[in-house]
C-alpha cells in the first residue's frame, strides 16, 4: 500500500542483430553461481534505493524469437527509484552473471560478448 511505482523490464530475443537475421538463442548458465548472482543484485538494489521488493527471473537453454529471456520487476514508493533500480539490475546482470548468449543465423553461429 505505501508504493506508488512497479516497473517491469522484460528483454526478449529479436530477429535481427548486428544486421544478421537471428534464428534462435541459446543461453548457457552456471545455474548455481548465476542463482547465487541475481539474488545479490536484488539484495544490492533494495540496499540502495527505497525498494519495497525486486525479483529477477532469467531463462536459460533456448530462446526463440519473441520470447522473454529475463524479467526484471520491482516495487517502489516512488517511479524514478524504481526505473534506476531496475536499469541497475539489468545493467549489473549482464556484468556479473554467468549466462553465456549464443545467437543463431542460417549460416553458423556465435557466442555474443557480455552474454547477454
Amino acid at each position: 500500500p505505501h508504493d506508488g511505482a512497479i516497473v517491469t523490464f522484460i528483454g526478449k530475443a529479436r530477429q535481427f542483430s548486428e544486421g544478421k537475421k537471428v534464428l534462435f538463442l541459446l543461453y548457457d548458465v552456471y545455474e548455481s553461481m548465476a542463482q547465487r548472482e541475481l539474488e545479490k543484485i536484488c539484495e544490492t538494489a533494495i540496499k540502495r534505493w527505497p525498494l519495497s521488493r525486486a525479483i529477477i527471473a532469467h531463462r536459460y537453454g533456448k530462446v526463440e524469437i519473441g520470447e522473454a529471456s529475463v524479467f526484471i520487476g520491482v516495487s517502489a514508493p516512488h517511479r524514478v527509484e524504481a526505473f534506476e533500480a531496475a536499469q541497475f539490475m539489468i545493467n549489473t546482470i549482464k556484468k556479473t552473471v554467468p549466462i553465456w548468449k549464443k545467437e543463431f543465423y542460417e549460416d553458423g553461429s556465435v557466442w555474443i560478448d557480455g552474454g547477454h
